[in-house]
């Protein structure tokens, strides 16, 4: 989307975020113990599907794996989809010291120096998580999808799987260009290009806004523009394919935890409209909105001002509780359909209890109580718990610009303007060169393309600012 000049930043302290947040990256001693004699509950009772050849894909270095997929098409065009999902309420002991540390954390955590993990690393990256070549107990989904890629019929149980390769997003989509994908997922682009045309024929909003990270470079830390590749794409329609099935089921049975957001406020899309017309960006009255930022070109300065403004359409995520009775809001209205999570119990406490109503509704038997009871509380906890991760990723990278920008108090940069001023708020920058964004006092216009001061840099208080001059200009350079 920018061409980046990656700046690497002097050593930082990140511990001081862990301090400041509360956050352990061990567990207690009770917790490590327990995780290292952990076993298989339901061992005996596990159908033995490691004959499927299974892979993962996820970030490169990634050890807590989660999901393992395999995808093939049918002889009638459809395809025919397993996804095993590492079966965690299996291997911790319900009252256990691993079950009350992992409620306390809610998720895993996630900073830049690396991970404060939900469950002990013995368990998440070891026992439970589906690395290549181990068996593994497994909740294993299997879809049967017709040439639409739409869901014909669903199951999920309890088995015994193996992974046999481990994929990364970078290599995934090198091997999709050349031709050569694992046999596993050759046919994933499609099935991806697929359930992306049926997301937009439901209205789903995706936003694409520079989404900053934080990365080693040597002894220092440098931000960038985290990469996406197609891959990313076609892999997370695996997941949210699966959880709107598992949304399904819940409803059905009238018992689980839905992940809701309210459908876009009408005003939020007539602001928009508003913004996309004074930006001269055509929007025809009847393309929805979801489809219209879908379309936008992402290398032009008014897109950033469009998405920059698009999360107000998405605004009131939430949890819906499922107990004999449907709560009055079902959808996810960003995804345009119900949705539950169910894909990351490594990582997400709430998974854990998902998955074993679907196993329950799947096998035609009651939820247990125990589950239900765990599923109550279950929206306070996340809800808690996803505060707490944005927070700390913000922290983080308003840390990373601070420190990286201080030595630089008084440089001109060029920036585009995402969000202009007004009487209660600084303008908002974006400036590319430092993968920044940042406020600027001054008052240029959405989408204008500026020459900026650096105002402040302050790691101390990690605040950066940028000061804007009327009459300046982007360099040519």
């Amino acid at each position: 989307m920018v061409n980046t000049r990656i700046v690497v930043a002097p050593a930082i302290d990140f511990g001081a975020v862990r301090a400041e947040f509360a956050l352990d990256d061990r567990h207690p001693a009770a917790s490590i113990a327990e995780a290292r004699k952990a076993t298989d509950r339901f061992a005996a009772e596990r159908e033995d599907r490691t004959d499927l050849p299974l892979v993962t894909i996820d970030p490169t270095g990634s050890m807590d794996l989660d999901q393992a997929l395999h995808l093939e098409r049918t002889v009638d065009g459809g395809f025919v989809l397993h996804y095993a999902i590492a079966d965690v309420y299996a291997v911790v002991e319900p009252g256990g010291a691993v079950d009350a540390e992992s409620h306390r954390r809610g998720q895993t955590y996630y900073l830049p120096d690396g991970s404060v993990p939900l469950h002990p690393r013995e368990l998440a990256e070891g026992s439970a998580s589906l690395l290549p070549g181990e068996p593994r107990p497994a909740a294993l989904w299997r879809m049967e999808l017709d040439a639409a890629a739409e869901p014909v019929s669903v199951t999920v149980r309890r088995a015994r799987v193996r992974s046999v390769a481990r994929l990364d997003y970078a290599g995934v989509q090198a091997d999709a260009d050349a031709g050569t994908l694992h046999p596993s997922i050759a046919a994933l682009p499609e099935f991806g290009r697929l359930r992306q045309a049926a997301a937009r024929a439901r209205g789903a909003i995706e936003l694409r806004l520079p989404e900053q990270d934080v990365v080693a470079d040597g002894a220092g830390w440098t931000l960038r523009i985290e990469p996406r590749t197609a891959a990313d794409d076609w892999n997370s329609q695996v997941s949210l394919l699966t959880g709107m099935c598992a949304a399904t089921m819940m409803i059905d049975a009238k018992v689980g935890l839905l992940r809701t957001l309210p459908p876009a406020d009408p005003e939020a899309v007539a602001t928009l409209r508003h913004t996309a017309a004074a930006l001269n960006v055509p929007w025809p009255a009847e393309v929805p909105v979801g489809s219209f930022l879908a379309g936008l070109d992402a290398n032009l300065p008014t897109t950033l001002v469009l998405m920059s403004e698009a999360p107000a359409l998405l605004r009131g995520a939430s949890y819906g509780l499922l107990d004999g009775s449907l709560p009055e809001l079902l959808v996810h209205g960003a995804i345009g359909a119900p949705y539950a999570h169910v894909t990351a119990p490594l990582r997400r406490l709430s998974d854990r209890y998902a998955t074993e109503v679907c196993l329950a509704v799947g096998a035609g038997a009651p939820v247990p109580q125990q589950i239900r009871d765990e599923l109550a509380a279950m929206p306070d906890i996340m809800s808690a718990s996803d505060s707490i991760a944005g927070k700390i990723s913000r922290t983080c990278i308003d840390l990373t610009e601070a420190t990286v920008l201080a030595p630089r108090v008084g440089d001109r940069f060029d920036a585009t303007v995402i969000k202009g001023a007004n009487g209660r708020r600084d303008a908002q920058v974006f400036v590319p060169s430092e993968t920044v964004i940042a406020p600027c006092s001054g008052g240029p216009g959405d989408g204008t393309q500026v020459r900026v001061i650096l105002d402040v840099a302050d790691p101390v208080t990690r605040k950066v600012q940028f000061a804007y001059s009327p009459g300046t200009v982007p360099s040519q350079a």
